[in-house]
């Protein structure tokens, strides 16, 4: 009688559901998914060139992003203290730390809100 092997695949990832909100100005994403993880990225690195590294973006690419998102505020949401012996820094205004809570905040009751709609789709899957 042949022996069974376990397989070598790996297990497979359970389902998810992800909310990935777009907030749309003036035909602009003044913020998503992307630029609030780059917010969160500055806040803790304190840079935007570590934080573009960290996100495996390049800094230009991290410019840009913060530049739409401070051009599409009342008020910039990351600051930016130039130069000095070593380099520049970034920081998240208040402003910034309130909008990057909101984002978060809506995407967690999203996922709240629909909880058991999607315990329901998810028994649909293979």
């Amino acid at each position: 009688m042949p022996t069974l092997r376990p397989s070598r695949k790996s297990p497979r990832p359970e389902p998810e559901i992800r909310f990935r909100p777009r907030v749309l100005h003036r035909g602009e994403i003044a913020l998503g998914p992307g630029k609030a993880d780059l917010l969160a990225a500055i806040a803790v690195d304190g840079s935007i060139s570590r934080a573009a590294k960290q996100l495996g973006m390049s800094y230009m690419r991290a410019w840009t992003l913060v530049k739409i998102m401070n051009q599409s505020f009342r008020g910039p949401l990351v600051a930016v203290d130039r130069g000095g012996p070593r380099g520049g820094a970034a920081h998240l205004t208040p402003l910034g730390r309130d909008v990057l809570k909101l984002y978060n905040g809506m995407i967690a009751k999203s996922e709240a809100a629909t909880r058991a709609l999607w315990q329901n789709l998810r028994r649909h899957l293979k």
